[in-house]
């Protein structure tokens, strides 16, 4: 039988595994935006968080089995997880459930992705999975492990790495591999100076998604070696791959169209740059992440919100959205929003003009307003008649300007 094609097989497969979502980053690159929040946490979409998106890929991949490893800032996080994610049954055999750091072998928090799973294999092994699925949790994509799961045990992997192929001039930013025809990876290398390109693609090379899945009982064995190693950082990438691929047998899956070859939508939404910029493609007439696939749906907590209301001002001038996403609970009171995001409960008061702005939860922007090219952090207060992202040089000495000219605007700074 063909674990490709046979829906039955794969649905065998994923029942057998057990994920678990590395959710404890600072995700310092997010600046601000993070302060106070694990990057997970984030807000993402209009209404979600960043956790939504491999979460739900597990619940529509057949993955009910899924734990969470929480560290840094994670308060918001986990009320986040209590509210979206707390109807799993446990009857059933299906949870979500969170793994906070507890130093459970010494005194240390977790070191690396590595000792971070190291550090919870009583969990792990308490459900006894065949393979073992590692996520992060702060990326952006819509993926059926189903089909990466079905790949591992055909071409009997011991280790099989998610891959995305990316231009040259951009591998410093990511783990990037050398492989064979045949995608068995031969070296990996940590944001390297000079990547190895595919063969015979010269300007595109394989990068990590960091998705893993490993046979958990070779799993078992890899994690004690690497804890202990006194020189490791304990680390997927820097130091359990490097050392699994030079023996065992390590494979790339190519995220990508099975039927057509053409590279899937997958984002890390890292820095301001690239978060602003997977929120504005969401406004695009036909996005490339489809949020409207009934087929793929991504979960999460559904806040009971009145619809998004337009309103004149004292002048008649009703208020008017262009080419923009606009969530519930919002007003729009006589202003004009052009190609932009208003997350939910987004009051934008009289004669206000907003281009290319992501404005997160529960913000009020006064009248008189205009902003240009911004990421709002969740509730703030924009005093009226501000003018941000026309003036970068004024916008740098209250707020963060990034090197494409995005202004980020948070509580704290307002404050200042």
């Amino acid at each position: 039988m063909s674990t490709a094609k046979s829906g039955r097989y794969v649905s065998n497969l994923t029942r057998d595994t057990l994920a678990v979502i590395l959710a404890g980053g600072r995700g310092s690159r997010l600046k601000q935006l993070s302060l106070a929040r694990a990057k997970p946490a984030t807000p993402f979409g209009g209404k979600y968080r960043i956790i939504d998106f491999p979460l739900s890929n597990c619940v529509n991949s057949g993955i009910r089995r899924i734990g969470v490893m929480t560290q840094y800032k994670s308060h918001d996080l986990l009320i986040h997880l209590q509210r979206a994610w707390g109807y799993f049954r446990g009857e059933f055999g299906e949870h979500v459930e969170i793994l906070p750091a507890q130093q459970q072998i010494d005194s240390s928090w977790y070191k690396g992705t590595a000792d971070a799973v190291y550090q919870n294999l009583d969990y792990i092994s308490r459900h006894g999975p065949a393979y073992l699925l590692v996520l992060a949790g702060d990326h952006v994509y819509k993926m059926d492990y189903g089909l990466m799961l079905a790949q591992h045990v055909e071409t009997e992997a011991d280790i099989t790495v998610g891959t995305v192929e990316v231009p040259v001039d951009r591998a410093r930013e990511f783990g990037v591999m050398a492989v064979d025809e045949d995608r068995t990876i031969l070296r990996f290398a940590e944001k390297p100076e000079n990547p190895e390109p595919m063969p015979g693609r010269d300007g595109v090379v394989l990068a990590s998604m960091g998705i893993y899945i490993f046979n958990y009982e070779y799993l078992k064995e890899v994690l004690a070696e690497d804890a202990a190693d006194l020189d490791s950082a304990h680390d997927f990438g820097n130091d359990v791959l490097p050392r699994c691929i030079a023996r065992d047998r390590v494979m790339a899956y190519v995220f990508q169209d099975a039927a057509t070859g053409v590279q899937q939508y997958w984002r890390d939404v890292g820095n301001v740059d690239a978060f602003y910029e997977s929120n504005m493609e969401l406004v695009a007439p036909l996005p490339e992440l489809n949020l409207y696939d009934s087929s793929w749906p991504i979960w999460t907590y559904q806040a009971q919100l009145p619809p998004a209301k337009f309103v004149p001002n004292d002048d008649g001038m009703n208020g008017i959205a262009i080419g923009s996403m606009i969530s519930g609970g919002c007003i729009l009171q006589g202003s004009v929003v052009r190609n932009s995001l208003l997350f939910s409960n987004v009051v934008v008061e009289n004669d206000s003009d907003l281009d290319g702005a992501v404005v997160l939860p529960d913000t009020n922007i006064g009248p008189g307003c205009r902003l240009r090219r911004v990421v709002i952090d969740n509730k703030c207060q924009i005093p009226g008649g501000s003018v941000i992202g026309e003036n970068h040089e004024e916008d740098g000495e209250r707020f963060f300007v990034t090197k494409q000219g995005v202004v980020l605007v948070t509580r704290e700074m307002l404050a200042d």
